[in-house]
Formats: structure tokens, C-alpha cells, sequence
């Protein structure tokens, strides 16, 4: 059974020694399963954990660490690792390979302490009979002689002690506290016992002891003496066994060794979990970028069938400008010989003369006209090449800017994946290199500079990308002062069977209503209701706190659209049917598309046909082209 399924509610860390009880019940009743099928060790309280095969004592320091202190753990959590641990060393002790807990030194089998000796520790040597004479007096009473002298048992420090009622000063030589320190101490006294100048022979010579100095470690009956060197050793030292020694060296080996266990633990944990944020981190930015490689070859796709597009419709142009212009000169060379024709006929009569006359006045008349058509042919050529230029520098300046914004783009999220790889391997690095390790400190250290740097070039790229953007805003506002000046100037040329026409975004369509309500009324009753149900409604979609619609997301990208579970919306198809309320609905469009915020029809170029915006390109083109159905009008 696993961890899911015990109760929800959590517990206080003062009441986790008392809950302990309870899961540890539950694993001796088999309520959770601890040994898997294959003679393995799982944990029942880590069920999402991935690693759910341990070994005896890898699992009991897991248990162990989380129970004793995990950070990131819960009251509850804590206490039932406790009773897995107390689980595991009384009830499945036989599961263990060889022994419980973490691999120590075996600590020296305890001895009676009356067979051992007890020894002043830190280690200490014991020299006496130091024969003071006048002339060497103050260098045998100096340390630093005997430092030099005892320096291939390297003492820490020696201390002379020199007694007036005596005839014999004594030092003593004290060692470091280590295994080290113990075996230059008995090397010391071995030295002393070589030469017969050891302890027992000094018990034996005492009387008549010679000039001779005797040597030994200090122990029991020297740290209970009396005088300055036995005051000395109760002061700086205390007695203690060899295997008290080794005991509690073991004992901090131990709890060294459960500690480290702990910590091991816990940074493991720690580093499954920064790998599962790098790695969704990793995933999400490269779906980021195969979408941004779809959009932009998008993109490019589209400016190239834009460019086809615009280049066709430039040699269109052209073409039929060259066409009108070999029109016009044919009509100016048929007009010349007629002007020759009528002067050959000069010679006839008055009357036909007079006719002749006439007939000049009109040549001349329709020469004038010609050459005012003329001059009014190359100025409008003039003006629709300038238009074209125009049009072709704006769209190649739009262009230009948003590939370069394009490419601020690309540098942006690359930079910005930079920056997430580099902290992801600063995280890592803290959590695996060593505090006190160089080589890691300066590693972390280029990574921050490193990092740093990428930031800085960051808001750099981020204050040229806002540069950019306002240079479009102005394009695009200049734009659309041009549509609001052709719209200005085309009001009232247009005429119905034009395809280009001003459409009032968001009016409604009287002829749908009318429709309708000439079903079920009389015909005079209808427009007055059709009026005032289309009047109703056209207020209703003025109204600001009215907003039906709702988003949704297609292909990972939020769209707008109409809310069909609108009670209003509803209503009105259930009561005027399917023709009435796609009239509202297509007028909804409009306005949100158009003028969301003032919700108020507003005036657009409108393409008939195509049932869709103009652009200026048709704008242009439709004007041209009435342009010469006037002049062949005129001719």
C-alpha cells in the first residue's frame, strides 16, 4: 500500500515522537509493504520517488536522514521515516548484508581498566633528574633546548619546572592529542628504556640517581603527585585509557558518517528535483523555438508571395500606360492628316471654304483637347509612378523593420535561453562542487560574470526592440491617415456598382430585418417594425458592458470569438430567427475587430467582390482606373 492512502490531516514537529507509534504498527501489521518481489527494499512513504530499489542500508540512512531533519519534509513525513527506521533495525535485522548502519572502524574489544594504564592524555613525557650546573644552568631550564633536543619525537611544547628544595629540576614534554602524537610519546619512552633510564630504573636509582636524566610517559601515579610538576598535569590533562580513546574516536567516526549520510540524501533529492526543472525548462524552450522557425518561415513565405504580387501589378501598370500612349499618338498622327487634308482643300469655293473653316476651328478645337488630355496622361502617369514608388519604399522600409525586429527576436529568446542554461548550471554546480573547492568558487564565479553579461546584452537588445517597435506604430499611423484621406476624398464619387466602396463597420443591414418582419406582417406594419428592431438592436451593440464573447486557445494561440450561449444572442435566434441574428453577430465582429473600445461604427474601405478590407494597392488601382474611362470619354 502505498503513502497515498493514509490520512490527509498533518501533524506538529512536537508530535512526531508520539505519532511515530502508529505507521510503525501499521508496517509490523503489513499494511506497507517494505520488501519487494524480488527480495529488494522499497520505501512506502516515497512512492514517486524513482529509485524504489535499496539495498538494507541504503535504505535505513534514508530512513534515518529524512526522519532526523529533512528540510523540505512534513511533521508526518518525519515521523513515519522514524518508524521505518525503527522498522527496519527490530524487525527486518536479518535483511541486513552484514551490518546495519554505515561500514566503521571496529572499535578495540574493552579491556578491565585495571589491566590497562591509565595515561595523562593529551600525551604527555615525563623528564627528570635534570642536573643543574652554574655554568649551563639557564639553557638546561630553557624549552627551546629541549624542543631541540627530544625534535625527532616532534613535542608541541615542554615546560621546566625547578624546585629550591631539590637538587634536580624535571620537565615535561607534551605531544599532539593524536594516534601520532601516542606513538611519538611511547617512542619516547622506549628511547629512555633502551638506555635503562626509564621509569623502573628511576624507581630503582632514585637514591643515587647520577648525573643522568631519566625519561617515560606520564601516567596515574605522575598526574597524582605532588609538587609543581604533579599540579601542573592535573591542570592541562586528565587520565584516560587507550581504548576510551578508541571508543570515542569511533563513536565521532560514526556520527560523522550518519551525518554525511544525511546530507548525501538530501542533496539528491535536491539534485532529481533541479533536474526535472531543467528538463522541463530544457522542453519548453525548444517547443518555443520550433514555433518561432514556423512563424518566421511563415513569414518569409508570405513576404515572397507579396513581393510577386507587388512586382506583377507594377508591370501591369506599365504596360498599359505604354499601351495608352501608343493610342494617343496614333489618334495625334490621324488628327495631322487630316489637318493636311483639309488644307489641300482651301482652294474651293467660299461656301466650301467657309465649311472648311469651320472644320479647322473643330481640328483645332479637338487638337486643344487632345493635348489637355495629353499633359493630364503624363501628369496622372507621373502620379501613379510616384504612388508606386511610394507604395514600394513603404512597404520595403515595413519590410525591413520587421525582419529586423525578426532578428531582435531571435537574439532575444536565444539570450534568454542562455541566461536559463547558465543558471541552471550555476544551480547545479552549488549544489555538487565543494564550498571550499577553488576551482568550483572560480568556475561559479566566470558563470555569474558570464551571466551578468548576458543580461546586460539583454536590455540592450530589450531597448532596441522598443525603438523598433515605435518606429512601426508611426508607420502604421501614417497608414492610416492615408485610408482616412482617401476615405475623405472618395465620399460621394463612388457610386453602387463600384467594387471598391465605404463600408460603415458595425451598422446594421436594414434588408434582413425588413425580411423578416415582411413574413409576419403586413407591409407597412413591417418596416415600422423592422425600423424599430433594428434601431433596438443597434443600441444594444453600442452598449460597453455588453461583451459577447469568449477566448479560446487553437494551436496553442488564444483567439476571440462570439459567446453562442449569450442569453441575449439566444434569445433573438429563438424569436427572429437564423437570418436576423447572424446580421447581429456579423455587426459584433465588425466593432470588436474594428472599435472595440468605443463601440461605434466607424468607416472603412470595403472590396464588394472579395467581401473583405481594400487595401491601398486596390484603392489606387480602382482610382487609375476611372481615371482612364474619363479620359476615353473625353477623346
Amino acid at each position: 500500500m502505498d503513502y497515498s492512502s493514509e490520512e490527509e490531516s498533518d501533524i506538529s514537529e512536537s508530535e512526531i515522537n508520539d505519532y511515530k507509534d502508529k505507521p510503525y504498527e501499521q508496517l509490523r501489521e503489513g499494511k506497507y509493504k517494505v520488501k519487494g518481489p524480488n527480495g529488494t527494499l522499497r520505501c512506502p512513504f516515497c512512492a514517486g520517488k524513482k529509485k524504489q530499489d535499496y539495498k538494507f542500508k541504503d535504505l535505513f540512512q534514508h530512513a534515518s536522514g529524512v526522519g532526523k531533519g529533512s528540510a523540505n519534509r512534513s511533521a508526518k513525513q518525519k515521523a513515519n521515516h522514524l518508524a521505518l527506521a525503527i522498522y527496519l533495525e527490530n524487525d527486518l535485522a536479518s535483511e541486513a548484508d552484514q551490518i546495519q548502519r554505515p561500514l566503521l572502524p571496529t572499535p578495540v574489544a574493552p579491556q578491565e581498566k585495571q589491566e590497562e594504564d591509565l595515561y595523562v592524555w593529551p600525551w604527555t613525557g615525563i623528564v627528570v633528574n635534570i642536573v643543574i650546573q652554574p655554568k649551563d644552568g639557564k639553557d638546561l631550564l630553557d624549552s627551546r633546548y629541549w624542543l631541540r633536543k627530544f625534535s625527532k619525537y616532534k613535542p608541541s611544547e615542554v615546560h621546566t619546572f625547578l624546585n629550591e628544595e631539590e637538587p634536580a629540576a624535571c620537565a615535561v614534554v607534551c605531544f599532539s592529542k593524536d594516534w601520532s602524537g601516542f606513538g611519538n610519546a611511547t617512542d619516547f619512552e622506549k628511547m629512555f628504556e633502551t638506555d635503562c633510564h626509564g621509569k623502573k630504573d628511576w624507581n630503582a636509582r632514585k637514591q643515587q640517581p647520577g648525573s643522568s636524566i631519566y625519561g617515560w610517559c606520564a601516567r596515574a601515579d605522575d598526574y597524582h603527585s605532588q609538587g609543581l610538576m604533579g599540579t601542573f598535569l592535573r591542570e592541562e590533562g586528565k587520565l584516560r585509557t587507550v581504548s576510551d580513546i578508541v571508543q570515542e574516536a569511533a563513536q565521532n567516526r560514526n556520527d560523522v558518517v550518519a551525518s554525511l549520510a544525511n546530507k548525501i540524501d538530501m542533496t539528491n533529492e535536491n539534485l532529481d528535483e533541479l533536474r526535472y526543472k531543467y528538463n522541463e525548462n530544457t522542453m519548453s524552450l525548444s517547443r518555443m523555438l520550433e514555433e518561432k522557425d514556423k512563424l518566421h518561415n511563415d513569414f518569409v513565405e508570405e513576404t515572397r508571395k507579396m513581393q510577386r504580387t507587388a512586382r506583377d501589378n507594377v508591370r501591369r501598370i506599365l504596360d498599359e500606360q505604354e499601351k495608352l500612349n501608343y493610342e494617343l499618338e496614333s489618334k495625334k498622327r490621324k488628327l495631322d492628316s487630316w489637318s493636311k487634308e483639309l488644307n489641300k482643300r482651301e482652294a474651293l469655293t467660299e461656301r466650301e471654304r467657309q465649311k472648311l473653316d469651320e472644320d479647322k476651328k473643330k481640328n483645332d478645337q479637338r487638337n486643344n483637347s487632345l493635348h489637355l488630355a495629353s499633359v493630364e496622361q503624363k501628369k496622372a502617369d507621373e502620379n501613379v509612378l510616384r504612388l508606386v514608388e511610394e507604395q514600394k519604399r513603404e512597404k520595403e522600409d515595413a519590410l525591413n523593420k520587421i525582419l529586423e525586429l525578426e532578428k531582435q527576436l531571435d537574439a532575444k529568446q536565444k539570450l534568454e535561453m542562455e541566461i536559463e542554461e547558465i543558471k541552471g548550471k550555476l544551480e547545479v554546480m552549488k549544489h555538487l562542487g565543494d564550498q571550499d573547492d577553488d576551482a568550483v568558487q572560480k568556475k561559479i564565479k566566470e558563470m555569474n560574470d558570464e551571466l551578468e553579461e548576458k543580461v546586460d546584452e539583454l536590455e540592450d537588445l530589450e531597448s532596441l526592440n522598443q525603438t523598433l517597435i515605435t518606429k512601426e506604430r508611426q508607420s502604421n499611423d501614417e497608414l492610416q491617415k492615408a485610408r482616412k484621406e482617401l476615405i475623405a476624398g472618395l465620399r460621394g464619387m463612388l457610386d453602387v456598382r463600384s467594387h471598391i466602396q465605404i463600408k460603415r463597420m458595425g451598422d446594421l443591414d436594414y434588408k434582413p430585418f425588413y425580411n423578416v418582419c415582411k413574413e409576419r406582417f403586413s407591409d407597412e406594419e413591417a418596416q415600422v417594425q423592422a425600423s424599430t428592431l433594428c434601431s433596438l438592436w443597434q443600441d444594444n451593440l453600442t452598449k460597453t458592458d455588453w461583451h459577447p464573447f469568449k477566448i479560446i486557445t487553437v494551436d496553442g494561440n488564444a483567439q476571440e470569438i462570439i459567446n453562442e450561449e449569450d442569453e441575449k444572442l439566444r434569445n433573438l435566434k429563438e424569436e427572429w430567427g437564423h437570418e436576423i441574428y447572424e446580421c447581429v453577430v456579423t455587426a459584433l465582429k465588425e466593432l470588436n475587430e474594428y472599435n472595440p473600445s468605443g463601440r461605434y461604427a466607424v468607416s472603412e474601405l470595403w472590396n464588394v467582390k472579395e467581401g473583405r478590407k481594400a487595401t491601398l494597392k486596390e484603392v489606387i488601382s480602382y482610382i487609375l482606373s476611372k481615371i482612364k474611362t474619363l479620359k476615353r470619354k473625353r477623346t
